[in-house]
């Protein structure tokens, strides 16, 4: 069997830590940013229900908390459960957001593909930190 590949897609935002997290962290926020959880954004409770590329999803993300963790388990369609470690840590140019790839059963293609959706997400959380619209 091949071990499990990971991927960490990072980038640095000129604004810090706490301002980057409480961005990322808002709910509202997400479909600004987040093009795989992008529409339909709806609270139930203490999970999101959003309406993804793939069909309709729940997300839960890691309570509040000071230490910029932001992991978050979104339950794909048919059950499957997805962990997605993300965090957002403070970088001597204001804050480094990391998030951990994983290419599960998917082939290279596939993990790449996946690897430059979030680097576009990334870019666009950047975008919107720093000008907000």
């Amino acid at each position: 069997m091949t071990p499990m590949r990971s991927r960490h897609v990072s980038i640095v935002i000129p604004a810090s830590a706490r301002q980057v997290y409480d961005y990322a962290a808002d709910p509202d926020n997400l479909p600004r940013w987040a093009a795989g959880l992008a529409a339909g954004v709806r609270r139930d409770g203490d999970v999101l229900v959003t309406d993804s590329p793939m069909g309709e999803v729940v997300v839960r993300f890691a309570p509040d908390n000071p230490y910029g963790i932001l992991d978050h388990d979104v339950t794909l369609p048919d059950g499957e459960v997805v962990a997605n470690p993300l965090r957002v840590i403070d970088h001597p140019d204001g804050a480094e957001v990391v998030f951990t790839v994983r290419q599960r059963d998917l082939t290279d293609d596939q993990f790449d593909a996946d690897c430059a959706a979030v680097e576009r997400d990334l870019q666009a959380l950047h975008d919107a930190v720093i000008a907000p619209s």
